[in-house]
């Protein structure tokens, strides 16, 4: 789940989980944020809820060591993010969320242990956001140039492609390949997206209540009104 409000969907898939357990269904959430989400209130009632019902899920914080111009230093004086899980009662781990493999094989032990009852766990990957946090956001007014580049040596593009390439399963025909059928395909879903139509604004009201209100009802239907005569 995105959302403006960061933080907002930590404590959504404890409750996902929470729900598919009760439905004896055999799953796992996981729910990825950024380092700054963790200085959000829903990231300590979603780890704490998460700990008190060793709920199976799985959180990944993508700490990219800027919540837009805060560095990490700044919030928090805990060593690590990671660490932060040992107060809800379960484990914390780093990762370097530059390797594939080492992110697959942390992932992989934290669902384990959450099919087997073991509860959740916080999975801290050291990243680094390369470019601005948003359109409205200059990122040379807060880091150095020497800092992107020390961080770009680490690309994970970068050490999956050489990896690839020294085992013999890669070449730079291939990757050509590869790289021109991506961006075919992030062309295709633009021209979808931008070919679909307005949500219907009374869908605003779905998925919030298992019963909807009748007051919502009618809300539902003067929304309609003034946004179509908006429209």
């Amino acid at each position: 789940t995105a959302s403006s409000p960061i933080g907002t969907q930590i404590p959504q898939a404890v409750g996902a989980a929470m729900a598919a357990r009760r439905r004896r269904e055999p799953i796992v959430t996981v729910s990825f944020f950024g380092d700054g989400a963790t200085s959000s209130n829903d990231f300590h009632a979603g780890l704490n809820f998460a700990g008190v019902y060793r709920a199976p899920t799985i959180f990944f914080c993508q700490n990219n060591q800027w919540a837009i111009s805060l560095p990490r230093e700044r919030q928090t004086r805990s060593a690590t993010l990671a660490e932060k899980a040992h107060a809800y009662g379960f484990d914390g781990v780093v990762v370097d969320g530059t390797d594939l493999e080492a992110v697959y094989r942390a992932v992989s032990t934290a669902r384990a242990r959450a099919v087997a009852g073991d509860g959740p766990t916080l999975i801290e990957a050291q990243v680094y956001r390369f470019g601005p946090h948003s359109t409205s956001d200059d990122p040379h007014r807060y880091r150095t140039d020497a800092e992107v580049a020390h961080w770009k040596e680490a690309d994970p593009i970068q050490r999956l492609k050489q990896r690839l390439v020294s085992a013999g399963q890669l070449d730079e025909a291939r990757d050509q390949a590869l790289w021109e059928a991506a961006r075919a395909e992030v062309g295709r879903a633009l021209e979808a997206a931008e070919q679909t139509p307005p949500v219907e604004p009374r869908s605003f009201f779905d998925d919030v209540f298992a019963r909807r209100p009748p007051t919502w009802t009618r809300s539902g239907r003067s929304l309609t009104r003034s946004s179509r005569r908006a429209w």
